[in-house]
């Protein structure tokens, strides 16, 4: 299981896929929005989206777990 965490201070501006989801390493899942720019969120590893913690509007910080993918 790997955890899919944000990298900086930002808002969720749009969840690309949808929960039980196949996934390759390299794909968009999400978008960050931050200072206007629009910063996508891609998995590393190949599996199926889990689980998102977060919703679209939610604020994240620094090394908060996103999704999980198994």
């Amino acid at each position: 299981m790997a955890e899919i965490r944000a990298e900086m201070v930002a808002n969720v501006w749009k969840l690309v896929v949808t929960e039980g989801s196949a996934v390759d390493a390299g794909d968009e899942i999400c978008i960050l929005e931050s200072m206007k720019m629009e910063i996508p969120v891609v998995t590393e590893t190949a599996g199926v989206l889990q689980r998102f913690t977060v919703a679209e509007g939610d604020a994240v910080q620094e090394g908060d777990v996103i999704a999980v993918v198994a």
